[in-house]
């Protein structure tokens, strides 16, 4: 059975200016092994991931983000904004390899991140970009941020809400019937029988 595990994640392959930004306490990243999990039966195992999947996305945030796995550039910005906008490499460019990143999230939400626009098909990568302040700083996290609007709108929309109490109860009450229905229809159908062959005699 897999395990969670917090793997203190060090960031790299970004300039020492931006490695300032992200303290190693907000690099806490908690995951869960999905990629190594071995193939099982359904039912309980399907309910067990779809669980870690649930506990994996309450987890989520800009800040726990593996930032280790994620790849800044810099260049410069276009557009309005003054006599420095296009004098200074603001412009944030943050590439995440799916690679990479696909072992770390639920396989359920898989599918619909490879198909998003922000990924690089040629590369397998995802390329999110941000030009909307002056400052380098302030355009990573924009990036990570809507790096994390990504996964979390991703993971809303494939991983199915848990199931209430009330709706379990109402699907018990309902096999209990099938049930009982079944149970009564054989009943009847050996009465039937019965009847019958009392009458041949």
């Amino acid at each position: 059975m897999s395990v969670y595990s917090m793997a203190l994640l060090r960031p790299r392959l970004l300039s020492s200016h931006v490695n300032n930004l992200f303290p190693l306490s907000h690099t806490l990243f908690l995951s869960r092994s999905f990629a190594s999990r071995r193939a099982a039966s359904l039912g309980d195992d399907q309910d067990e991931d779809l669980a870690a999947a649930r506990t994996w996305l309450a987890n989520l945030s800009p800040r726990t983000i593996p930032r280790h796995l994620c790849e800044v550039s810099f260049s410069r910005s276009g557009g309005p904004g003054g006599q420095h906008v296009n004098k200074v490499n603001s412009k944030a460019t943050l590439k995440v390899s799916l690679d990479n990143l696909l072992p770390l999230i639920p396989q359920v939400i898989h599918p619909q991140l490879q198909s998003s626009r922000y990924v690089a098909q040629r590369t397998n990568t995802l390329v999110i970009q941000s030009e909307e302040s002056r400052k380098q700083a302030a355009n990573v996290e924009t990036c990570f941020d809507k790096l994390h609007q990504l996964l979390r709108a991703t993971a809303n929309e494939a991983i199915p809400g848990e199931t209430s109490q009330g709706q379990r109860e109402k699907v018990q009450k309902l096999k209990k019937a099938e049930n009982e229905a079944r149970i009564k229809s054989k009943k009847i159908h050996s009465s039937k029988k019965s009847s019958r062959r009392g009458g041949d005699d």
